[in-house]
């Protein structure tokens, strides 16, 4: 908590002193800032959290849903394997905000589109990651669970599902910032709701303390979730410890 505090102290520390550094009116101090943030509410503020999380949480969700299956598979059926692997090594270094255009133009413009975006963006995180954690499952665990009869769903929940959860972990933290990143983008189109409209439509607008205010809410948004996630993490690998 105490490292939270800081942090949050030298960043507002920082923005202040080049705001007065600049000296322009791009650059709002944080004062000014947070100063707007109650107002946002009177600017509907609300509907476009709802917005954004719904789409980050159907977004999330179905992509690990995707990443375990294949993840594991990949690991787990070694000719499948030789099949997806060069299709990720392939398909994962691409800049996912290129596929925009073509996600829209099939797609359309709406809800449909932008969790796919997401899905696309995500899902190839969270294979790379549950795919290397199963990866490094000794071989002897899986042999001691057939030995005492264990059948597939027994070895899924005692070896293979407890091994790729920290990675599943590990990928959504990362896919955070992806999500929210491509959010920004895909919500520009299509959509009057979404905190990357609202930023956008305001720096449209040049109310700049505004959109600055939204930005911030971005940030705790996404701290509230990744602590989420750290707690998700220490629970669920307390038998690591």
């Amino acid at each position: 908590m105490k490292n939270t505090v800081y942090s949050f102290l030298v960043i507002n520390l920082v923005w202040e002193l080049i705001a007065k550094v600049l000296n322009l009116s791009v650059l709002p101090t944080p004062v000014v800032v947070y100063k707007e943030i109650p107002g946002l509410l009177k600017l509907g503020i609300a509907f476009h959290i709802y917005a954004s999380l719904y789409r980050i949480f159907w977004g999330l969700g179905i992509s690990s849903l995707i990443g375990i299956v294949v993840g594991i598979l990949i690991v787990r059926v070694p000719k499948l394997g030789s099949l997806l692997n060069p299709i990720v090594y392939f398909v994962y270094p691409i800049p996912k905000v290129a596929l925009l255009p073509i996600v829209m133009l099939l797609f359309g413009l709406g809800e449909t589109s932008k969790i796919i975006m997401l899905i696309i963006a995500v899902s190839f995180q969270v294979i790379v990651s549950v795919r290397d954690q199963v990866n490094q499952i000794p071989e002897d665990y899986y042999q001691t669970l057939k030995v005492l009869n264990a059948n597939s769903l027994e070895i899924f929940f005692n070896v293979i599902w407890p091994a790729s959860l920290p990675g599943v972990l590990s990928a959504l933290r990362i896919a955070l910032g992806t999500s929210f990143a491509i959010l920004f983008f895909t919500e520009e189109y299509g959509s009057e709701l979404g905190i990357g409209y609202f930023i956008f439509d305001q720096w449209q607008k040049m109310n700049y303390p505004v959109m600055y205010a939204g930005i911030v809410v971005v940030s705790i948004i996404a701290y509230v979730l990744f602590e989420i996630i750290n707690v998700l993490d220490a629970y669920s690998t307390r038998w690591n410890s």
